[in-house]
């Protein structure tokens, strides 16, 4: 019998990690496109930029809506719309702009599909995982989280791949593709067992999280966490480019894609010896190398460097997203989807600040990224700090 648990649960963790994996695919898929979409449908470049904005919103709105109403619907009708939507949103991506009258609506009404699933992954991957009786739950955790790096990874190596071999005018059918990965994991999530942290009802409310202080430090560490990986992440292919002089599929694998795989490195790297090593002590070791990371970027005069300390970053940033979440679970043991949907709203808040920041001080430092990095150091500076006030909260939080 206890063989046959271990089994069913070890499907629920598969499934979870599928379900990374499509997020990540959501995530990355599209911006691979953007150049596509304005020269195939005449999309100016100011409703192109648009395209992430509504992503980033739209699970800003599922992060509010998860903390208010998930418990009382339930996780397993919610994560199984979650893979739903994904696969209905990328294969719309293929079709809707030629249906519609306007391409772009076509592009934004599946960014917004697949957006509310890749919302409701990442809300609730992480408390499917906390709520299944594995031992040592902040190593599984990391680990549940590598798979978004992974993804991101695959996704970017596989879709250049493709269009190199295919052409990109043959990036629908890719589209279409893609969406068997969320409509295989449907029938994970349907038949795979779910358990819930706390009873219907009997989780901490929205109200009394906030009312606590060590939450509040919790959430401050979140958004410097999203901002501190988000402003890199999506900096790094024009930092490749412009510090290095590289084509644009070149300054993609050189700079997003090295950056994806040194977090994932980072996550499975606690999630394997997590067991022998101080969260606490890890996280602040990778703030003080964020930081580094960061001036590096930002004041290297040679280039190469400069591009090393891209790439490092992600490991730096790797733990700081489940490390956040696995303290967060331990201070309050029945936070319950409400704790999980406002970690995950905090992190994106900081992913579309930290981003938008660095490209405006670039463009008024005359497309100069390496000031804009510079002053991109005020999320990892802030996060170290943030990291201090959580240690010494955690210090006084009853175990």
């Amino acid at each position: 019998m206890d063989t046959f648990k271990k089994t069913n649960y070890h499907k629920t963790k598969t499934a979870c990690y599928m379900g990374f994996i499509t997020q990540a695919v959501t995530a990355n898929f599209a911006p691979l496109l953007f150049l596509k979409f304005h020269s195939e449908y005449h999309i100016d470049l100011g409703n192109i930029a648009l395209i992430s904005t509504f992503f980033f919103l739209t699970q800003l709105l599922v992060d509010l809506f998860c903390a208010k109403f998930v418990d009382y619907i339930g996780y397993r009708v919610c994560i199984v719309v979650s893979e739903l939507c994904a696969a209905l949103g990328l294969i719309g991506l293929a079709f809707l702009p030629d249906l519609l009258p306007d391409p772009f609506i076509g592009i934004i009404c599946s960014v917004i599909i697949y957006a509310i699933g890749s919302g409701l992954i990442e809300v609730l991957c992480s408390p499917i995982i906390e709520a299944c009786p594995f031992e040592n739950k902040e190593a599984t955790m990391s680990l549940l989280h590598s798979f978004y790096c992974w993804g991101a990874v695959g996704t970017i190596l596989i879709s250049s791949l493709f269009f190199l071999i295919f052409g990109i005018n043959n990036w629908k059918w890719l589209a279409v593709i893609w969406a068997i990965i969320p409509v295989v994991n449907t029938y994970n999530f349907m038949t795979c067992p779910i358990e819930h942290l706390v009873d219907s009802g009997a989780g901490m409310g929205i109200r009394n999280l906030f009312s606590q202080p060590f939450f509040w430090v919790a959430i401050c560490l979140m958004i410097c966490s999203g901002a501190s990986e988000l402003a890199m992440a999506q900096w790094a292919s024009a930092y490749a480019e412009s510090a290095l002089g590289l084509s644009k599929t070149l300054g993609d694998l050189a700079g997003p894609c090295m950056f994806a795989v040194t977090m994932g490195i980072s996550r499975m790297l606690f999630g394997k010896y997590g067991e022998q090593l101080d969260l606490m002590k890890f996280m602040s070791a990778s703030g003080i190398l964020c930081v580094i990371c960061y001036l590096l970027t930002a004041l290297s005069s040679n280039p190469v460097v400069g591009l090393v300390g891209c790439i490092a970053c992600g490991f730096s940033v790797g733990i700081m997203w489940p490390g956040t979440i696995s303290i967060s679970s331990k201070a309050f043991p029945t936070g319950g989807t409400a704790m999980f949907s406002l970690l995950a709203m905090a992190g994106d808040l900081g992913g579309s600040i930290g981003p938008g920041i660095v490209g405006r001080i670039t463009q008024n430092a005359g497309n100069n990224i390496r000031i804009g990095m510079g002053c991109g150091l005020i999320f990892p500076v802030i996060l170290l700090f943030m990291l201090f006030l959580l240690y010494r909260e955690n210090r006084h939080t009853p175990k």
